[in-house]
């Protein structure tokens, strides 16, 4: 790592070389590769950290809403696209297979939260039959997945 030579002093003002014993190692780490490799290491997670959400891509709708508090357990997302395709994380499910999917993954779960998304252009009858299907197959704690920041409903805009 960055070791020198520092040569003995043999007093007297008077500076001396043997043969032996006369030059020692520097007890010094040069820490500047570590830290070289330390600042690339987190370049690296800042960049990958965005790229390993999962996810299908929809245009959510904006609602005056807060967040819903994380858990340790990762979420179950449930998706409803532009197109009206289910899918259940990032896998495309028919919607006659959709109940008897979502009853083998409550078994394997420890809690019953799921997270709906739903593109906002898809009809308000084919997101609640969805939520029925999520409610049969035992999940009763659905979160509707929205964008921050629409409008409030109420006169003063907040």
């Amino acid at each position: 790592m960055g070791a020198g030579v520092m040569q003995k002093d043999g007093g007297g003002g008077r500076r001396r070389r043997s043969r032996r014993g006369g030059a020692r190692p520097m007890a010094e780490i040069n820490v500047t590769p570590f830290v070289d490799v330390m600042l690339v290491l987190l370049i690296i997670f800042m960049v990958a950290a965005p790229l390993m959400t999962v996810g299908v891509p929809v245009e959510l709708p904006k609602t005056a809403a807060n967040a819903l508090p994380g858990e340790h357990e990762e979420p179950l997302a449930v998706t409803i696209t532009a197109e009206g395709v289910v899918m259940i994380q990032t896998t495309e499910v028919p919607r006659d297979e959709l109940i008897n999917r979502l009853r083998a993954i409550a078994t394997e779960r420890e809690g019953d939260r799921v997270f709906l998304r739903a593109d906002g252009a898809v009809p308000y009858e084919q997101v609640v039959q969805v939520m029925g299907a999520l409610n049969r197959a035992g999940f009763s704690n659905i979160g509707l997945v929205t964008d921050t920041g629409g409008p409030a409903l109420n006169a003063t805009g907040n």
